[in-house]
């Protein structure tokens, strides 16, 4: 993963639970609408599978991650599938270690002030908070005050309407998942509509 680049459009989207039929579409789908990075989570039937068809799909437009790694195990499924950055739900120590040791940019979840602080001294890239949707974008103004310079990252509950204001009170990039992937979508096959919830989200990202 570039971080710089990721920097530049500081949003991810992340599948979960996709079909291996729908991920060709779906890379399209996301490439088409600007978006340049995604993490697919490990709890994903096959989702070392999937990771693999994806890299392949992107043709290098995309950064693509593995969100949900609980483990080192899982990690290294995920890195030998091609995964250029790895996503936790909480802060896994020997996940992190490895991370850290091997350079390999890594996103802890966490909620609390003690968590956050926790993450972020353990060398997180950033710090996913999670769930961000039950405390909305005023939490990261607060988080913010004694953590000026932790980065976070804004995650759960992040829509068109509120992404900016997640931005405007201190997050550093956001994640977006079933709001806009979503189920009743990909088994119609809407890719194109999908496709245009990301443009809308990274518009009000932009404007």
């Amino acid at each position: 993963m570039d971080i710089a680049r990721f920097k530049k459009l500081p949003i991810v989207g992340i599948l979960r639970g996709v079909k291996e039929e729908s991920i060709k579409p779906l890379i399209d789908a996301v490439i088409s609408a600007g978006l340049e990075t995604v993490e697919i989570t490990m709890n994903t039937e096959n989702a070392h599978l999937l990771i693999a068809d994806a890299v392949k799909a992107s043709g290098g437009h995309l950064m693509i991650g593995a969100g949900t790694v609980l483990n080192v195990d899982s990690l290294k499924t995920a890195l030998d599938s091609g995964a250029s950055f790895i996503v936790t739900p909480v802060l896994v120590d020997e996940v992190m270690e490895y991370c850290v040791e091997k350079v390999i940019p890594v996103f802890p979840g966490a909620l609390t002030p003690s968590e956050v602080y926790r993450a972020w001294n353990a060398d997180a890239t950033m710090v996913k908070v999670f769930p961000s949707g039950f405390f909305g974008p005023s939490y990261f103004k607060e988080l913010k005050g004694p953590f000026a310079n932790i980065e976070l990252l804004a995650c759960g509950g992040v829509t068109a309407e509120n992404i900016k204001s997640y931005f405007a009170n201190g997050a550093s990039a956001a994640a977006f998942g079933a709001g806009i992937f979503r189920k009743e979508w990909l088994s119609a096959k809407e890719f194109g509509r999908i496709s245009d919830e990301i443009r809308k989200l990274i518009q009000s990202y932009k404007n």
